[in-house]
């Protein structure tokens, strides 16, 4: 069930986009398709943010772009209802 809304779903919604070099945030307690959107969403606003990958069952938000911060990401996820568990520079072919 989801945790943010109760709705009950298990549907994987992830948003896909690849642009530039990327850092991969491990978040917790996204269980659907909800979850994924409410998490896109509020990463997204992010001034910086070219784009937001999420992987609902590994729980691993892939966020593209430059000139934000951890802190920021950390927050955006803290208003969509879950935890920022760690970050790690990945690189994009």
């Amino acid at each position: 069930m989801c945790t943010a809304c109760a709705c009950g779903t298990a549907d994987t919604v992830p948003a896909q986009v690849e642009i530039g070099g990327a850092i991969v945030y491990t978040v917790t307690g996204m269980t659907c398709g909800h979850c994924v959107s409410s998490v896109s969403a509020e990463i997204g606003k992010i001034g910086g943010v070219s784009g937001v990958q999420v992987d609902l069952a590994s729980g691993a938000v892939t966020v593209n772009g430059a000139g934000f911060s951890d802190e920021q990401i950390r927050a955006a996820v803290d208003r969509a209802g879950y935890t920022l568990a760690d970050a790690s520079p990945v690189s994009t072919s």
